[in-house]
């Protein structure tokens, strides 16, 4: 229930594996509550129970070829002759049920014990992909069908990336996400998952074989994953399975098998059930991407944002084929949230190409002389302050030329909402950064025909355009300086206000946070990020060189603002809204007398929200705060599109 194991999938499955040996060796050993005559786990009180019309039962494993081969021979035995079979992609989610009365959603439960699982309608019908009502006309007055309930991979990566800028504990995998998704207590929780569904078996309403059960389900409106392929021998089976286990990184869902079905449903009848399995059917798996490994050390590397990442120094341990010796914690608290010590015997997940993970500890392993971890306060590559701001999950390095996050600094510097120099795009830093050319931002004003002509594929003719351009960007202006500078929390909004309040960049180094906080905007999160960048020397030495370069530093100081249709409202921004940026969203607030802030509170008016909204767009609807979409906006502002 908790969906946070302790041991990887392959380790129970060959756990299970060796209990049903011994229990075939010495039958008087097999106990009733034995997990071999057990399908799942018991269902939970939180929800009413789901009576199941049909034992709803698991598949047995096979694990190799040979396997397979055995299965297939069991099957051709009974049958007298030659088997066809229906191959389906294994989908690494939760199994349910549904039941449909006259076409029309009526209950949905989950596997439980195989006898009796959790009601949890009220959380399927949130699942857009799961029908309300049955398509056509063609179907029963009473329909059950079963299948998969598991979140894309693309939809995972989403959600973990929330939980983590919220400071919670990320899903080790989408099949936990997708389990705890429908578990939920509250419809609204589930809903925010984004789950989807697939559906494989149709019970009551009968079919002559599997494939046409599939074509029904589909004709029904139910989706049916579009992999499915009939297989005419073994061979094809074999075939399936092959190509899919190379293939599975090209799906956006996660597989970990093949399920193999006898596509006879007379056959299927025949063959019949033995303990918790049906003989009819099996389930091949692929090679295992969990493992179990020793945490031997943390090791903190900075990444081009400046950015404070841990990793993972493992035992190396074999995982789907691939020796790993270290994997990502993504940040302190994760870390915190999971308990994750250094000496825990830990629990690595890979899935594809993407790089290996702690997913958490093994408590039951703990000795008692693991050692917690603590994120350093200096930048271990060059010894600067690292900044962690209250409520967010990374740590970062502040000094803006830390040789780790050059690129980066320098492709943000020249881009087009901060200095604006055409030629030096992500290519040109990339290439000056790794010549050594360029070794912070103040460099790109010492470059000439000689550095520049030391990379490759470019001409007199380009080289001249970007000395020319890079010469241009020197009157840009204060705003855009301080925006090109990367200040953590500055953006270009934040920007201009401190350039019109302050004049020169002198004056915003020299002021401490409390004054900084007198401008319109600016909180305590942006003045002590802005603090602490003047404060690092390596920010302040960069800064004379710029100024040395004839760079603007000063820009004239704003007037009182002037009194718009939008003076007195505060308005959040969160989301990607579809036509327009933040920073252009921010300018016509601006523009009319608003002003932008980074959080609700019961002083905002309103909060403006796009597609893939974070925790503002909750906390907005809890405090009753106003919303607008991009069209709402627009009619506030009176700008035409």
């Amino acid at each position: 229930m908790l969906d946070t194991p302790e041991i990887s999938d392959a380790e129970f499955d060959a756990l299970l594996r060796e209990l049903v040996e011994i229990e075939t060796a010495h039958p008087e050993l097999r106990t009733s509550d034995s997990p071999t005559q057990r399908v799942g786990a018991v269902a939970s009180e939180r929800f009413a129970p789901y009576e199941h019309a049909r034992p709803m039962l698991s598949l047995a494993n096979a694990v190799s070829f040979d396997e397979l081969r055995a299965f297939d021979e069991r099957v051709r035995k009974i049958a007298g002759g030659p088997v066809a079979y229906v191959c389906e992609l294994k989908i690494d989610g939760l199994a349910i049920a549904l039941d449909y009365r006259d076409g029309s959603l009526v209950r949905g439960g989950t596997r439980g014990d195989g006898r009796i699982g959790e009601d949890v309608t009220a959380n399927l019908r949130t699942i857009k992909t799961i029908p309300l009502r049955l398509r056509g006309r063609a179907f029963p007055s009473f329909v059950e069908a079963r299948g998969e309930v598991y979140l894309r991979k693309s939809d995972f990566e989403r959600l973990n990336g929330a939980r983590e800028r919220e400071g919670l504990p990320v899903f080790a995998n989408p099949r936990n996400a997708a389990s705890g998704g429908v578990r939920q207590l509250d419809p609204a929780l589930t809903a925010r998952r984004r789950l989807s569904f697939f559906a494989y078996q149709l019970v009551v309403a009968e079919a002559d074989s599997q494939w046409e059960a599939l074509r029904r389900l589909e004709s029904f409106g139910f989706p049916v994953n579009p992999n499915i392929a009939r297989a005419q021998t073994l061979e094809n089976v074999l075939d399936y399975c092959a190509t899919w286990e190379e293939r599975r990184d090209q799906l956006d869902y996660e597989i970990d098998g093949v399920v193999v079905k006898v596509d006879d449903r007379a056959l299927q009848e025949r063959l019949g059930v033995v303990a918790r399995d049906p003989r009819w059917a099996i389930a091949f798996k692929f090679k295992p991407r969990e493992a179990r490994s020793k945490l031997v050390d943390i090791v903190v590397t900075v990444g081009r944002t400046g950015t404070l990442n841990p990793n993972a120094v493992l035992t190396p341990v074999q995982i789907g084929g691939v020796t790993v010796k270290s994997a990502t914690l993504h940040n302190a608290d994760y870390i915190k949230n999971n308990d994750i010590r250094i000496g825990d015997t830990v629990l690595v997940t890979r899935a594809g190409d993407v790089i290996p993970r702690v997913v958490g500890p093994v408590l039951s392993e703990r000795t008692g002389r693991e050692r917690r971890f603590k994120m350093p306060v200096r930048c271990p590559i060059c010894g600067s302050d690292v900044d962690h701001p209250p409520g967010e999950a990374m740590s970062r390095c502040t000094n803006a030329a830390c040789p780790a996050q050059v690129y980066e600094r320098v492709r943000h510097f020249a881009s087009r909402g901060a200095m604006d120099i055409e030629g030096l795009g992500d290519v040109m830093a990339q290439q000056l950064t790794e010549r050594g050319l360029v070794s912070d931002i103040s460099d790109v004003y010492r470059l000439d025909e000689t550095a520049l002509a030391q990379i490759p594929r470019t001409g007199k003719k380009s080289i001249d355009s970007l000395l020319r351009n890079i010469a241009a960007s020197k009157e840009r202006g204060l705003a855009r300086l301080l925006y090109g500078l990367g200040i953590r929390f500055v953006g270009t909004q934040t920007a201009q206000i401190l350039a019109g309040d302050f004049g020169t960049i002198d004056a915003i180094a020299q002021e401490d946070e409390a004054q900084l906080q007198r401008s319109e905007g600016i909180g305590p999160e942006v003045a002590g990020s802005v603090v602490l960048f003047f404060k690092q020397p390596a920010n302040g030495e960069m800064l004379s060189r710029l100024k040395a370069a004839g760079v603007q530093t000063s820009a004239p100081k704003r007037a009182a603002r002037a009194a718009g249709k939008l003076a007195g409202k505060t308005f959040v921004l969160t989301g990607t809204l579809p036509t327009l940026t933040r920073d252009e969203v921010s300018e016509l607030i601006l523009a009319a007398g608003g002003k932008v802030t980074g959080s609700v509170s019961k002083r905002t008016d309103y909060v403006v929200a796009g597609d893939e909204p974070g925790s503002k767009l909750d906390k907005a609807r809890q405090l009753g705060i106003s919303i607008l979409d991009e069209p709402a906006l627009r009619r506030l502002l009176a700008v035409s599109p």
